[in-house]
């Protein structure tokens, strides 16, 4: 090798050693050593500024969290969007967890029968075991998952919405769960037969039907329109309940009403022929007739449980959940309809190419199972995040909250800071008479004590303002009241800064004084602003999260993180409910350190004093 290929290889060497260095130190804010001449010439101040605030781990941490925060707040409402109007009652205090329908591995292969309730399900084997899954803890003392023992071989099970009932092979009927209503308190003339055929448990109810066609009813008879001694026993040979009627179906195929009211469940249709199954919802009634029509009445909604579908298939059974039906045609198709919130009528596409032999649906949840046995689901799976009071994800209201929350805290720094910036720069540049009554007025704002301030406003204004306009409201009150501070900080640098050459210069060559305020001064003490623009922000939020937790601030059911916390301002919800509270204050406390860490590391960053070379 000859001596100028030699030193040709070790500038090409020496090149990408620099070219490497100088990516590892632009990827992970290393600053690359330089002497001081050559910092000097290269460097502008804002470079200078800009690499010692990334050299600081602790503020670069600080921002990287909160833009993520940021990030989730901005992108997850255009992905879970939410309805204010929306609650449920079915759902409400729902702890964390994505285990609705996590069906256990020893049932997969052997599933007997399936029965949903709100947050729980409860699956029988072939080998007559009973297992359970979800949310089971109704109350502070009563757990679904403590399954009675001894109960013998089950083979059919009953959800209700929050008991169970379990038929073992011998006849026998075994209840467990919330017995408020009497509505697990087996009767003397059931625990005696050995023909029953079916049981149905429902909200604070509980039937039993035998394979003659009689029914027994027990539990809540206030809630639910049921005639004892309605003329159809004997002739029944299904039963569905609404959420406060009983419906009937006869072995001659005819749908009976088994109440004494004339209401929409009695107003059954006419001419549907020989109607061979029934199914209901809350507020609706299904029947299909031998000819694979679907006819549905009750309390109809814009929920869509009477919009069915068209098939080309036959449809031959179907059932309801809380505000749709799902349905099953004869060549192993299935369908459903209704209420998708949850995307509980959403049939996944690997459930459409299957031949289904069975299905099981209730509530918010749907199984199906093919031919060769295979578990699909699909449905409500459980909250992230837990629900709140009104059956609300708790998620969902945390992604808009924050989405809110930095809305205001932003919208209000933009005014302080818009005011801050003009009031200090005038008063600072100008001096004298102008200066003294721009300060009279500063102290007099400064002087006003916010939170007392801001209840006297609510309570004055009370329900005359719409929620948005109080949002509206929260955002310029926290403006106008909040630039004092800055005002103070922008005109001591002024002060500083009119003295100089350049200012001396500028007014020299005749420029405007307005020009010379806001084009030659206000950008020499722009860090100044950022820093405090930054510190306000997380005081912005603050004080909106304070207001919105004393109830002065946005109103629900628009949820902003201070609003969320309100509604956990109770001793009942801090000790049972925790998910309610630790979330929303989690979050708000990270992002409000996180803007003050960021905001000491830029001051730190621009004050010349506090970098060592």
């Amino acid at each position: 090798m000859s001596i100028k290929q030699a030193s040709d290889n070790k500038k090409k060497d020496k090149k990408k050693k620099n070219f490497l260095h100088l990516l590892f130190t632009n990827l992970f804010g290393g600053k690359e050593k330089m002497n001081i001449l050559e910092e000097e010439d290269i460097q502008s101040p804002w470079q200078t500024i800009l690499n010692t605030f990334k050299d600081d781990k602790v503020s670069m941490t600080a921002l990287s969290i909160f833009l993520l925060i940021f990030a989730i707040v901005l992108i997850g409402p255009l992905v879970h969007p939410i309805d204010l109007s929306f609650s449920e009652s079915s759902q409400k205090d729902i702890g964390p967890g994505r285990d609705f329908m996590k069906v256990p591995d020893a049932l997969k292969d052997n599933i007997e029968d399936i029965a949903i309730g709100p947050t729980f399900s409860v699956g029988v084997s072939t080998e007559g075991k009973v297992y359970i899954w979800g949310k089971t803890r109704i109350s502070g003392t009563i757990d679904l998952k403590h399954i009675p023992k001894d109960m013998g071989k089950i083979v059919k099970v009953a959800a209700g919405y929050d008991h169970i009932l379990a038929l073992n092979d011998q006849g026998q009927v075994i209840s467990w769960g919330n017995n408020r209503q009497k509505q697990g308190s087996i009767p003397k003339e059931v625990a005696q037969l050995s023909n029953i055929s079916d049981i149905v448990a429902g909200y604070q109810n509980s039937i039993i039907l035998t394979e003659d066609g009689y029914n027994y009813y027990f539990g809540n008879i206030m809630n639910n329109d049921y005639n004892e001694f309605h003329p159809y026993q004997g002739q029944l040979k299904k039963i569905a309940v609404t959420s406060d009627s009983v419906i009937g179906l006869t072995f001659d195929g005819e749908v009976v009403y088994l109440g004494t009211q004339q209401n929409a469940y009695s107003n059954i249709p006419e001419n549907m022929g020989n109607v061979i199954d029934i199914a209901t919802t809350a507020a609706t009634v299904a029947a299909v007739n031998d000819q694979g029509k679907v006819f549905v009445w009750g309390n109809l909604s814009t929920k869509g449980e009477g919009l069915v579908p068209e098939t080309d298939s036959k449809i031959v059974s179907v059932q309801g959940g809380r505000y749709h039906y799902t349905a099953l045609t004869e060549d192993g198709a299935v369908l459903s309809w209704g209420a998708d919130n949850y995307n509980q009528s959403s049939v996944p596409q690997k459930v459409s190419n299957a031949n289904i032999e069975r299905f099981y649906t209730d509530f918010y949840q749907n199984y199906a199972i093919d031919e060769n046995g295979q578990v699909y689901t699909w449905g409500l799976k459980g909250y992230l995040l837990g629900s709140d009071e009104l059956g609300r994800d708790i998620f969902t209201r945390l992604l808009h909250g924050g989405r809110m929350s930095m809305t205001i805290g932003a919208v209000a720094v933009i005014i302080s800071t818009i005011i801050g910036v003009i009031v200090g720069g005038v008063s600072g540049y100008f001096g004298g008479r102008i200066d003294m009554i721009l300060q009279r007025i500063s102290e007099m704002v400064a002087s006003l004590p916010f939170l007392p301030f801001a209840m006297i406003l609510s309570a004055l204004i009370g329900n005359a303002m719409t929620s948005q306009q109080r949002t509206y409201l929260i955002m310029v009150i926290l403006g106008f009241l909040s630039w004092p501070g800055l005002q103070r900080l922008v005109r001591a640098q002024v002060l500083s800064v009119r003295e100089q050459e350049y200012v001396i210069a500028a007014k020299s060559l005749g420029i405007k004084e307005r020009n010379i305020v806001f084009k030659h001064i206000l950008p020499n003490v722009i860090s100044v602003i950022i820093v405090s623009a930054a510190l306000s922000f997380a005081s912005s939020m603050l004080t909106e999260a304070t207001l919105s937790y004393l109830g002065f601030g946005v109103q629900a059911p628009q949820p902003t993180w201070g609003n969320m916390l309100y509604g956990a301002n109770n001793s009942i919800v801090i000790q049972n409910f925790w998910w309610r509270w630790v979330f929303a204050s989690t979050v708000l406390g990270i992002c409000v350190i996180c803007v003050n860490v960021v905001g000491d590391g830029l001051r730190d960053a621009i004050d010349p004093k506090s970098q060592e070379r």
